[in-house]
């Protein structure tokens, strides 16, 4: 497959036959000090030791891959799980060139797909820092066996680590203690000097747990940082628009693949929308925006309009037409909160970096398997120079949505966007209602200037409504953070039974 960015192939900073000092420094990343007359720029750091790899010595070079890959472009290496593969630079932090130790073939991989070789990171059950709610989530999705595990670090105790395991209709968790000595427990009896012999003992017999250990968790894919490496500003040629999703007031959006190998979306930007120049600043911003509740911008066309914004595909469209008209229209509240605590994690991230949505709705969030829920279009409404827009009182501008000191004085904040995110939870409970039913925009604003809130919707809990009224308070100080948004909606529903299962009692 040819590469679609129209650069010859350059080969990458590392040596074939020449001895290279490793040195360990810091940020988790690799440097091999190349020859004074070296014609390539010095590589990036080297990995530092890491106690989870036994002999790594001046630091790991061999990766193990966590997840298949087929090339994108030529310059790519595919390869196949648990593949074991030499990383030779990093100097791109989201893209390394390695060679594969199975077909000694070299390319450029996504970061994200490797681990170090017998470190944790490298086992199927390892989930790093994935919260409790999350893991009760993953864990009762449908179709795993009572047995289904994960391990996780621990919230509350540095350096320790909880096993959650499936049983049945709910999950159990228990606590892994660390010895002086560097080993693990679950109980005192029964003590072991890694985590991988604590999850064979435990596989073979439940030993005092709810049940043996049958089967680590699936994990999805993580999102690549970008196409594949170089491919920002990407020609239009390398991109087929297979379906049209929907058009808005400021373009269309279609399903595409780019380079015959990728599935993507394509926002295409009507003429005069905004100035490209403005574009290509604020989208030099928004691509370094990376989180897994925010979709991903992948590229851009902006060599001529109508500009194109390429972004990773969610299969199942925007949330609004989910709840309306998809399959979320029979979401039970358990899984509408736990798609409200989603978006509030991804606006806690751009709250963050101080950065601001300006539009934050049900029509701007996406959604794809398993109920995962992205925003999206983040930061778009600030470069929008359509007079029925930005004129406020124009027909396209968001007044239901948009807090009273944003709509009236222009002033937008990450304290808007609370106001917003407490709107759209009225659609999530209403299942897609337009805010304030019956009262035009005008009515809409000129009451809630006067201190009218919209009564609690049908089907809406008390406490889910003391959020809304949290989020809608007049004084924009006065207004939650999305951090604690996202807690109060991740700890929406709070378990009756003890936190962890005590195999000593």
């Amino acid at each position: 497959m040819g590469s679609c960015c129209g650069k010859p192939k350059q080969p990458p900073p590392h040596t074939n036959n020449t001895q290279t000092q490793m040195t360990p420094l810091a940020n988790n990343q690799m440097q091999a000090k190349p020859p004074a007359d070296s014609p390539f720029p010095p590589p990036a750091q080297p990995l530092p030791n890491n106690p989870m790899l036994p002999g790594a010595g001046g630091g790991a070079t061999i990766f193990q891959a966590l997840y298949d890959y087929d090339a994108r472009i030529s310059e790519d290496l595919s390869f196949k799980k648990s593949e074991r593969l030499q990383i030779i630079n990093t100097a791109d932090g989201d893209w390394w060139y390695a060679r594969s130790l199975v077909t000694n073939k070299e390319g450029y991989i996504p970061s994200t797909y490797v681990a170090p070789e017998k470190s944790y990171e490298a086992e199927d059950w390892y989930f790093g820092e994935v919260k409790r709610a999350e893991a009760e989530k993953r864990l009762m999705m449908k179709g795993l066996p009572t047995g289904t595990y994960l391990i996780r670090k621990a919230e509350s105790a540095p350096g320790n680590f909880s096993l959650s395991v499936r049983d049945g209709d709910s999950v159990k968790h228990y606590r892994i203690r660390k010895l002086d000595t560097g080993g693990y427990f679950i109980t005192s009896r029964a003590p072991f000097s890694s985590l991988h012999e604590l999850v064979q003992h435990y596989s073979k017999d439940a030993d005092g747990l709810v049940c043996a250990l049958t089967i680590a968790c699936p994990n999805d894919k993580p999102v690549t940082g970008g196409l594949a490496k170089d491919a920002w500003e990407i020609p239009r040629e390398s991109l087929r628009l297979t379906r049209k999703l929907g058009a808005g007031q400021f373009g269309e959006v279609w399903a595409g693949v780019w380079n015959n190998t990728t599935q993507v979306a394509v926002k295409t930007l009507r003429q005069g929308t905004m100035s490209p120049s403005a574009f290509l600043t604020e989208a030099g911003i928004m691509k370094n925006l990376r989180h897994k509740h925010l979709v991903q911008l992948y590229a851009i066309c902006s060599d001529k309009e109508p500009i194109y914004i390429v972004t990773e595909y969610m299969t199942c469209g925007s949330l609004l037409d989910y709840l309306a008209r998809g399959d979320g229209a029979n979401l039970q509240l358990p899984t509408l909160i736990d798609m409200s605590a989603q978006v509030a994690a991804g606006m806690a991230y751009l709250e963050t970096q101080g950065y601001i949505h300006r539009d934050l709705a049900a029509r701007n969030i996406l959604v794809g398997e398993n109920y995962v829920c992205k925003v999206a279009d983040f930061g778009l409404a600030r470069l929008i120079e359509d007079d029925e827009y930005t004129a406020h009182e124009g027909a396209k501008f968001p007044i239901k949505w948009t807090a009273p000191e944003a709509a009236l004085y222009n002033t937008f904040t990450i304290k808007s966007d609370v106001w917003s995110f407490g709107i759209l939870l009225t659609e999530i409970v209403t299942k897609g209602r337009i805010p304030y039913p019956g009262m035009s925009n005008a009515e809409t604003i000129a009451q809630v200037e006067r201190g009218y809130r919209m009564p609690m919707p049908p089907n809406c809990p008390e406490p889910l409504y003391q959020i809304m009224l949290q989020c809608w308070n007049k004084e924009a100080e006065n207004r939650p953070t999305f951090e604690y948004l996202q807690a109060t909606m991740e700890d929406y529903f709070v378990s009756a039974e003890p936190s962890y299962r005590d195999l000593n009692q």
